[in-house]
């Protein structure tokens, strides 16, 4: 397996990963019961949560779009022919 094909399956993978961060983003936060003496500090640690999940979400979105222009890249210059200067003036 080339570098190419395991930089798309971890691509793929870490797309995986932002589904699910997502989901768990997407969950409510616990029910806030004021008789509850340590509802307040679930209440903080679920929001700790949340903006984690947000915050890793979009780290790992902005290092798949870096992966995949790389990727994209390497294969744009390699697919382009270069011309010698004779080639370049020739008609």
């Amino acid at each position: 397996m080339d570098i190419k094909n395991i930089k798309r399956e971890i691509i793929k993978a870490g797309e995986l990963a932002v589904t699910q961060l997502i989901k768990v983003a997407k969950e409510d936060i616990i029910k806030y019961d004021k008789d509850d003496e340590l509802a307040a500090d679930r209440l903080k640690n679920a929001a700790a949560t949340k903006k984690l999940c947000i915050m890793d979400a979009f780290e790992i979105l902005k290092k798949i779009q870096q992966e995949k222009d790389e990727i994209e890249g390497a294969e744009t210059k390699r697919n382009k022919t270069l011309k010698g200067f004779a080639e370049s003036r020739s008609k």
